[in-house]
C-alpha cells in the first residue's frame, strides 16, 4: 500500500473514532512491532496504545522510543504507554514524546499517586491527557485521589500486575475489589467509566465472559492484547439491540406520561435509559423491536 493510501485511510478512520473518553477497546502494540503499527489504527479498535514498558527488553528502550516517534512524526496517531514514574526511562520518554501533535495521549504504567499523573501531564506541557495504569495495591487504594489528579484523563487497571501484587486469582469475585475502586474512584474523581484489564487469549465465548464481568462492575472500555480481540470488546461493552428499544420505549412512555416521576424506581430506570440512548446513538446502535418484550426493571447491565 502506498504512502498516499495509508494517508488517506488513516484520515478516515480517524473521522470516525471513537474518543478516548467513550472508548471500548484500547488495543495495546508492542513498540517493537513496527510492521503492524498501521494495521493497528486502521483497525475496529476505538484506540490504540502502542507499549514502549511492560513490552520491551530494558536494552531494546531506546529503539522502542525511536520506532514510536518516527511513525507518530511520519502522520500515525495512538496513545503511548510510557514507563513508570519511578524510572529513568519515564523523563526520556517524556522528552522524546513532547510536542508530536499526533500523540493522542499517555499511558502512565503502575501509577500510585496523584503527583505522578500532574508530574507526567506538565512534563508534556500541559495538554496531553494522561490515563494513570492502576496494577498495585498501593494504586487501587489510592484510586480516588489519582483519578481527581490534574491531568488525569480516565482510569486504566493492570490487572496481571495487580494478580502479581497481592496473589489474588483472576476470579470475578477477587477482581470485583479493586473493579469497584476504580468505579467509585471514577466518579468521585468525575471521570469516565474505567477501562479494565485485559483477557489473555482470543476465545470469543471468553472475551464475552470477562468482558461481562467487567461491564457488570461499572467498568466501560478494556484492554485488548491483539488485534482480533477489538471487534468482540466493542459489542460487549456496548448496549444490545434489546437494551436499546427497552430504553427507547420507556423514554417514550415517560414523555407520553409527561416526565412526571412516579414512584422510586423511576429516577433510576430514567438515567439507564438515558445511558443506554446516548452510547446507542454514539455507537449507532439500532432498536431491536422484534426481539424486544418489556421487562419490569429494565435492562440487567446497562
Amino acid at each position: 500500500m502506498s504512502t498516499t493510501q495509508i494517508a488517506e485511510k488513516r484520515e478516515v478512520r480517524e473521522a470516525n473514532r471513537v474518543e478516548g473518553h467513550n472508548a471500548r477497546s484500547w488495543l495495546l502494540v508492542s513498540a517493537m512491532r513496527t510492521e503492524i503499527f498501521d494495521d493497528a489504527q486502521l483497525s475496529r479498535a476505538d484506540q490504540i496504545i502502542l507499549d514502549m514498558e511492560d513490552a520491551i527488553d530494558t536494552s531494546l528502550k531506546s529503539q522502542a522510543r525511536e520506532n514510536v516517534t518516527t511513525w507518530l512524526k511520519g502522520g500515525g496517531r495512538a496513545w503511548v504507554r510510557i514507563n513508570d514514574w519511578t524510572t529513568e526511562d519515564w523523563s526520556e520518554d517524556l522528552a522524546a514524546l513532547a510536542g508530536i501533535e499526533t500523540l493522542a495521549g499517555v499511558m502512565l504504567a503502575k501509577t500510585e499517586s496523584p503527583d505522578q499523573v500532574t508530574d507526567t501531564f506538565q512534563r508534556l506541557g500541559g495538554s496531553t491527557p494522561v490515563i494513570p495504569l492502576l496494577e498495585s495495591a498501593l494504586g487501587i487504594e489510592d484510586a480516588a485521589t489519582i483519578a481527581r489528579a490534574r491531568g488525569a484523563y480516565r482510569l486504566a487497571f493492570g490487572s496481571g500486575d495487580y494478580r502479581r501484587d497481592t496473589g489474588a486469582e483472576n476470579d470475578p469475585l477477587a477482581m470485583a475489589y479493586p473493579r469497584t475502586k476504580l468505579v467509585l474512584a471514577s466518579r468521585i474523581g468525575d471521570l469516565p467509566g474505567p477501562i479494565d484489564g485485559p483477557t489473555v487469549g482470543s476465545s470469543h465465548p471468553l472475551l464475552r465472559e470477562q468482558g461481562a464481568d467487567g461491564v457488570t462492575m461499572g467498568m466501560t472500555g478494556k484492554l485488548c492484547l491483539d488485534i482480533e480481540q477489538p471487534s468482540v470488546i466493542n459489542e460487549s461493552f456496548s448496549p444490545s439491540p434489546s437494551d436499546v428499544t427497552w430504553a427507547y420505549e420507556f423514554l417514550h412512555k415517560f414523555e407520553e406520561g409527561g416526565r412526571v416521576i412516579r414512584d422510586g424506581s423511576d429516577k433510576p430506570r430514567l438515567a439507564r435509559a438515558e445511558t443506554i440512548k446516548r452510547r446507542a446513538e454514539l455507537f449507532k446502535i439500532k432498536p431491536d423491536t422484534e426481539a424486544y418484550d418489556a421487562p419490569s426493571s429494565g435492562p440487567s447491565v446497562y
